[in-house]
């Protein structure tokens, strides 16, 4: 059924349409929805091409990928249960054990954009957690897997809004992955704080 994998990014993709048709951002904007990132990111990757090829300017990209899944509640009401994250090799010692953060991914070049992106974040209550990766990813593959990767190939500056994907949520790629699985609360705090930071990039 695709609910987070990725009507969600599409949803936040809509909204964040209609808060800046009425009132646009300091800087110009495009809203662009990519087809087949699943066989090889093709979308992604021509548009990505096609903007170095004609030296457009790209301020900075944003990917949009799932952004609605939170790990199940344990116990207490506002507690996420325990060592539902995942990680890529070593960086579970650095970051949160509990599910229930929205991720930004950067190039190093987006380290201002992350640390800006993320206080907005976190100012609407939801949490936030962000990893400026060198080297376009390639130490990190995991980190490489949409579509924010083929525009660090360009030298643009870009980053991914995560919930982590398979790191989190086990209904990816999978039937059950339904929006009864998904925290609309939790997705309309991520979809704010980027309206709230977009505003003033």
């Amino acid at each position: 059924p695709g609910a987070d994998d990725n009507a969600t990014g599409v949803a936040v993709l809509l909204e964040l349409a209609r808060a800046f048709a009425t009132k646009p951002p300091k800087s110009p904007l495009r809203l662009v929805a990519f087809d087949l990132e699943e066989y090889g990111l093709l979308g992604s990757a021509d548009y990505a091409t096609y903007l170095k090829q004609n030296q457009q300017p790209l301020r900075l990209m944003l990917s949009l990928e799932m952004l609605g899944y939170c790990a199940p509640r344990s116990g207490s009401l506002r507690d996420r249960s325990p060592h539902s994250q995942n990680y890529p090799a070593g960086l579970k010692y650095f970051y949160p054990n509990r599910g229930d953060f929205i991720a930004l991914i950067g190039n190093l070049s987006t380290i201002p954009d992350l640390i800006h992106l993320s206080r907005h974040i976190r100012k609407v209550g939801t949490p936030c957690e962000w990893l400026p990766v060198p080297n376009r990813g390639k130490l990190l593959p995991q980190t490489r897997l949409s579509d924010h990767s083929p525009f660090w190939d360009q030298g643009y500056r870009a980053l991914m809004v995560t919930d982590t994907a398979f790191l989190r949520n086990p209904h990816y790629h999978q039937k059950s992955d339904t929006i009864e699985t998904l925290d609309l609360d939790f997705l309309t705090g991520v979809c704010r704080g980027l309206i709230n930071g977009i505003e003033s990039i």
